[in-house]
This record gives C-alpha cells, structure tokens and sequence, in this order.
C-alpha cells in the first residue's frame, strides 16, 4: 500500500528538507520551481469569476491555475506549505516581512470589533512601536504574565508574547499563558526559537509569528514574514492580505524554501556554539551580566562594566550590525537601533539596559569569536573586589 507523506508523521529535520515539495517528482522536477508571473492567462471569465467569488466568501486557497500574484503565486504557496507542517499549524500565510504580518493580524481583529491588545514586554522595538503607538487603531495593556487574565476584556482581540524575548531572552511559560489567556487567542512571536527550538501551537497558542527574514532564510538576503495558524484565521489573513497587498515576493518565497531545508542543523550548530559563548562571557570579569535562555537557541545578551558602544567598534570579524538569524555573525547595542523607537522609560523597565548588547551567533568557529570578543573587550573595565559598591557577579540564566 502506497503511504501518503502528508500524513505520515516524520521527523521535523526531515520535513525540514520535504515538506512543500511532495508533488515534485510527479512534476519531473527535483528542485523546487520559481514562478515570477505577475498574472496568468485565462480563457474562461465565467469560471475565474466563481473563484474569485469563493476567495472573497471563504478565503481559502484557490483551486487550479493562479489567478493573479496578490491572490496567489505557487512559489510562496510551497513555502507556506512546509512552515505550517513544521509549526504543526493547519496553515501559514506570508508576508513581504515580519511587520506586515503582524500588521495584517492586528488589521483583522479589529475589523471584528476587537481592537485591544495585552502584550507582554519586552517585544521587538517596532512591535512594541505599533501597538503603542495606536497606528492601526488598536489600544494596547501592558503586562506581566500573571497580569493577563486580569487585563482582558469583552473587545481583548489577542494576547501577544515573544519568547524568548528581544532582547533581553526572557522566557515565557508558554503552556500557562495561554491558559490564562482563556478564549483570547495567544500570539507568541517565535522568530528567536523557531519551530526547531519550540511548537507554540502545540503548548496552546493559537498564532505564531515568524520574521522570516532571520533564521527561516538564515542567510541575510532575504526579507519576509510569516503567520502559522488553523485555517479559519489564515483564510482571514489571506483576504487580508490581498486588499492591503502585503505579499511575499516570489523569489523571497523560494529563497525562504530553500533556507528552511538547511534550518534545523543551522540553528543546531550556532545553538551549541553560543551556549560555549555565553558560559565564557558569564566567567569574564569585564561582563557584568549575561542572558542566555534554557531553552538554548543562536541568540546572546549580555551587559558590559564600561561602554558598549566601545564594543560595537571594536568587533571585526563579527558584523556591528542590527537583524540577527544569518550565517554570519551580528552585534548591536539594543538601545540604540533595534528598540530605540521604544520610549526609554519603557526600555528599561522591560530589562533593554543601556549597556545591553545583544548578539546574533553564526556558523564561524567558536574560537575565532571568541577572540574577537575578547578583542573587542579589551576595551572594557573588570569589576573587582577593590571596586566601588557590590560586586556584581556574571551568571548565565
């Protein structure tokens, strides 16, 4: 009997690498096809107008040829296809990036009625921006974890969390917030874990939000965005996203395909590497403090004694720049690019010190970064026993 891959559960490395492509070998082909049609001929008017009629009534995928690139496009269908088998999700929308997506979740709550949002801080500096700053009409409660059951109310459209957070790292108890969250859908914006890492929708969130432009495509060229969810709230998002015309391109598409192939072992090596990192960071005398989740993962924080800015200036082999999920790898001083757009009351007491830096760990040699950093660190003053007020002892958490 002939087994059917789409069911048959596999390995998350190993849908790394099929999933979104199960119908090539009929097709003749053993890489994956990239379609840049803007539109595609029809010769039936009557048939496109009953799609497109069901499109707008349902918001499900059209069936047969493509209509026009803002409704579909078979390149970013694929991609979409293998991130939702990987979240475990029904289905995953995209979006030209990270922004637009969460843009597009925002939009259509609030078309329900629903434009109130309980957030947990910290988030990346231009949510956090977006949802402060009242741009798509929604109004936004800040709180703690344990805050949230508190803080819903009758026109609560979403919780939303990023865990591990950015940038601090801080971890959120996935399981017992959405409990909290009762029938509010919880969103947890995934992009520093990935589904290599954790499944939010299998610990009880409804929506999980991706930058694909970081470790999905995880080689810096490409910029993207991507909602894991059940089906009834991706049909929304995809009528969503044709009128507000937010679309992934479809060379995005097919490089984010590509990228997820190579995504567990990428995120498995710069994990085992940063890990080294952090414990020789947590025992340097010049570092005050270092942040680095049980959940492990390619991500580092950590606060200095001296100028972190010295620091930034002082790397060479790794790049002093802002994004993170890339091959290579990036430093940059959270308060002054990445959340800078976050008011500095609010920065700080979310944990985004002004001496925090925050490091995206590649695939180089653990060796070769660490004398880097040291390097770089040279520049810094070591806390002793000799100094003025406690000593404050580096320890990794």
């Amino acid at each position: 009997m002939e087994t059917d891959v789409t069911t048959t559960p596999r390995a998350l490395a190993t849908e790394a690498v099929h999933a979104g492509r199960e119908d090539l070998a009929g097709l003749g082909l053993h890489a994956p096809p990239l379609d840049l049609s803007t539109t595609y001929p029809s010769y039936d008017s009557r048939a496109e107008a009953a799609r497109i009629d069901e499109f707008a009534a349902t918001g499900a995928r059209p069936e047969g040829p493509p209509v026009y690139a803002r409704l579909d496009n078979p390149t970013t269908g694929r991609f979409e296809t293998a991130l939702a088998r990987l979240e475990g999700a029904d289905a995953s929308v995209a979006f030209a990036s990270g922004m637009a997506a969460l843009t597009a979740v925002l939009l259509v709550r609030a078309a329900e009625g629903l434009r109130h949002v309980v957030a947990v801080r910290p988030l990346y500096g231009c949510s956090d921006h977006l949802l402060t700053a009242g741009l798509l009409g929604t109004e936004v409660t800040w709180v703690d974890p344990a805050g949230v059951a508190d803080a819903i109310r009758p026109d609560t459209g979403l919780v939303m969390v990023e865990t591990p957070a950015n940038p601090t790292l801080k971890e959120t108890d996935i399981r017992a917030l959405a409990h909290s969250c009762g029938t509010v859908p919880l969103l947890v914006d995934s992009t520093f874990a990935t589904p290599v890492l954790q499944r939010p929708i299998e610990l009880g969130a409804r929506i999980v939000l991706h930058s694909a432009t970081k470790y999905l495509g995880g080689h810096g060229d490409v910029m993207g965005g991507v909602v894991a969810c059940d089906e009834e709230f991706a049909a929304k998002l995809r009528q969503m996203r044709f009128a507000t015309g937010g679309v992934l391109h479809p060379m995005a598409g097919y490089l984010l395909l590509r990228g997820l192939s190579t995504l567990p072992v990428r995120m498995r090596a710069a994990s085992a590497t940063a890990a080294e990192l952090a414990r020789r960071l947590a025992a340097d005398p010049r570092v005050a403090r270092v942040h680095y989740p049980k959940l492990g993962g390619a991500m580092i924080s950590f606060e200095v004694y001296g100028d972190p800015h010295r620091i930034i200036a002082g790397v060479r082999l790794v790049t002093p720049a802002v994004s993170l999920g890339s091959v290579d790898s990036l430093i940059q001083h959270p308060a002054s690019i990445s959340h800078r757009i976050v008011a500095e009351g609010d920065r700080r007491s979310a944990g985004v010190s002004d001496r925090l830096l925050r490091m995206s760990v590649g695939l180089e040699d653990v060796e070769d970064l660490w004398r880097d950093l040291c390097e770089a660190l040279s520049t810094q003053p070591a806390r002793d026993e000799d100094a003025t007020g406690p000593v404050w002892h580096s320890a990794v958490r």
